[in-house]
């Protein structure tokens, strides 16, 4: 069993359960166990296609509905309406440090919400009876009255799917053309387009690789307008898999915006992601504000990264990775 020192929700110190932070902003104040009553039994595995040329993260990995009852996360009875979903660590033996994968996503989605202050899925680690650990988030697409909110992941709204445009139409496209349904579908999009932007960012900033079409979506706000949904699937994917910077295949942009350290070193620059916000029409004010945030390093990310559910040897490469990516984007 592991040991706990931290919050295994917030990663604060000091605690071997959730924290009253943690409780509040997870499970709505009610005291709830990071332990499960039940082991994971592996699922039975769809047949991946080995020609398939791209692996994706999501793809391999089983999500389970649950509910918090008496206390405890359990599996969601039949007929009920689950307001969480646990992401066990997938058993899909290609994954390069698999059993880390929920501590991966936990860190990643606590960087993003505390240092970044991106609006985030609430989500918490919790582990199986045999200590085997889960990540959890709380679905934010359900409401206090436990309907489900309208809406459209990025995919839906581009018209895109496996008959239209085969198997991998997820990573079709570029984040441009992704960028610019904002504008198309929401009234506010001035505001919305910038939080694309940082998103955007983030994501290149912690080689989250697996960032497709359907890993975006807007979501209808209770006056009935359409915003940008809270992230969700943040995870530095290039500790399991060989990515590439994006995981759309047209990139950022096409190829004639390319400044001149992207074409020679295969790597965007600071100009690139300056003209890609250019591109979306994110206001100047805000593009400065958000590439000054982002080009800062940031000493909470260390900080979280150690208090982190990953093992010592993964902390390093994350933190390398990071500091890696920073320089990249300090290239002018």
């Amino acid at each position: 069993m592991i040991e706990i020192k931290n919050c295994p929700g917030t990663l604060v110190p000091g605690y071997e359960t959730y924290s009253p932070a943690a409780l509040k902003k997870v499970f709505g104040n009610r005291k709830v166990s990071h332990l499960l009553d039940f082991s994971h039994v592996e699922s039975q595995q769809k047949v991946i296609n080995e020609n398939i040329g791209k692996i994706s993260i999501s793809g391999v990995q089983e999500k389970l509905s649950a509910i918090v009852d008496k206390g405890k996360i359990r599996l969601t009875p039949d007929g009920q309406q689950g307001a969480y979903i646990i992401k066990p660590a997938p058993d899909y033996k290609r994954l390069n440090y698999r059993k880390q994968m929920p501590a991966n996503e936990h860190l990643t989605m606590q960087i993003a919400q505390q240092v970044y202050g991106i609006s985030t899925a609430d989500n918490a680690m919790l582990f199986f009876r045999n200590g085997e650990p889960a990540y959890l988030t709380k679905r934010f697409d359900i409401r206090t009255d436990g309907k489900k909110r309208q809406q459209e992941d990025f995919a839906s709204l581009s018209r895109k799917t496996s008959e239209t445009h085969g198997e991998n139409y997820k990573y079709t496209g570029n984040y441009v053309l992704a960028g610019k349904l904002i504008k198309q579908y929401v009234a506010a999009w001035q505001v919305e387009i910038g939080k694309f932007y940082k998103l955007i960012l983030f994501n290149y900033l912690f080689s989250n690789g697996d960032a497709h079409l359907k890993n975006f979506s807007l979501q209808q706000s209770g006056n009935g307008d359409y915003l940008l949904s809270p992230a969700y699937d943040l995870l530095n994917t290039s500790l399991h898999i060989e990515d590439e910077d994006f995981a759309l295949e047209g990139g950022l942009f096409d190829k004639q915006y390319y400044s001149e350290i992207y074409e020679t070193k295969g790597h965007p620059a600071l100009a690139d992601f300056i003209t890609f916000g250019q591109l979306i029409e994110v206001p100047g004010i805000i593009q400065n504000k958000i590439v000054d945030e982002i080009l800062i390093p940031q000493p909470l990310v260390y900080e979280l990264t150690e208090r982190s559910f990953l093992d010592k040897k993964l902390k390093r490469r994350y933190i390398r990775g990071y500091e890696e990516k920073l320089k990249r984007l300090e290239r002018k």
